[in-house]
């Protein structure tokens, strides 16, 4: 299942021949919250629930065309956005030739490196588009492989972490150069991009080969 988030936070089904379903109706079932709001994205945490009635509402749900919608981040509100910051060969390859990428931080395992957060407020779909930002620096973007976490955990193990994921997107790292922290440098206004949209987790058995 492909799932947007399109407009004024409608909820739409993307099928094959990109038309969009708009399911807004499904957002119904989501239980009712009083602030303060807990943390996470509500539709994220039961989207099982929600995508049962999205198929129930999708054979009488009006048609729009992809083209005449405004896509938004299908996740709305997450709890925290984590990026790792070497994770392809290739890019690690160019950071080895080009001393403007890393800044003369030496090029290593990505476990030496860890992790990186986004702020959330960098967040918008991939509709949004992005206002670049510190344009006397260079700006760079990285196409990133998005998983979307579906339900909260702590040290959770190799053999049962593919049960976490709720879905995957496309992700792109917008990023400022320079020797800054990271997460000072990635997190501008619209520098965290998702979408186009969610694609379920059971379409991709296997995100080792896309």
């Amino acid at each position: 299942m492909k799932i947007c988030r399109f407009d004024d936070d409608r909820i739409g089904l993307v099928q094959e021949d990109k038309s969009v379903l708009d399911v807004t109706g499904a957002l119904d079932v989501l239980p009712l919250m009083k602030w303060p709001v807990p943390l996470g994205d509500a539709f994220i945490l039961n989207l099982e629930t929600l995508t049962s009635e999205m198929q129930r509402l999708a054979p009488d749900a009006p048609s729009l065309s992809l083209s005449d919608i405004t896509l938004k981040s299908p996740v709305a509100n997450p709890s925290k956005i984590i990026g790792a910051p070497i994770n392809y060969q290739k890019h690690i390859d160019e950071s080895v030739t080009d001393d403007g990428i890393v800044s003369s931080r030496p090029i290593s395992h990505i476990s030496d490196w860890g992790m990186f957060l986004k702020a959330n407020s960098a967040l918008v779909g991939s509709g949004e588009g992005v206002a670049l930002r510190f344009t006397e620096a260079r700006n760079d973007h990285e196409m990133e492989l998005a998983v979307i976490i579906g339900k909260k955990g702590t040290n959770i193990s190799i053999e049962v972490a593919r049960s976490y994921i709720a879905g995957y997107a496309i992700g792109l790292d917008m990023t400022t150069r320079g020797k800054e922290l990271q997460s000072f440098r990635k997190s501008a206004d619209t520098y965290a991009v998702l979408g186009p949209w969610l694609v379920t987790a059971d379409e991709i058995p296997d995100p080792y080969n896309l």
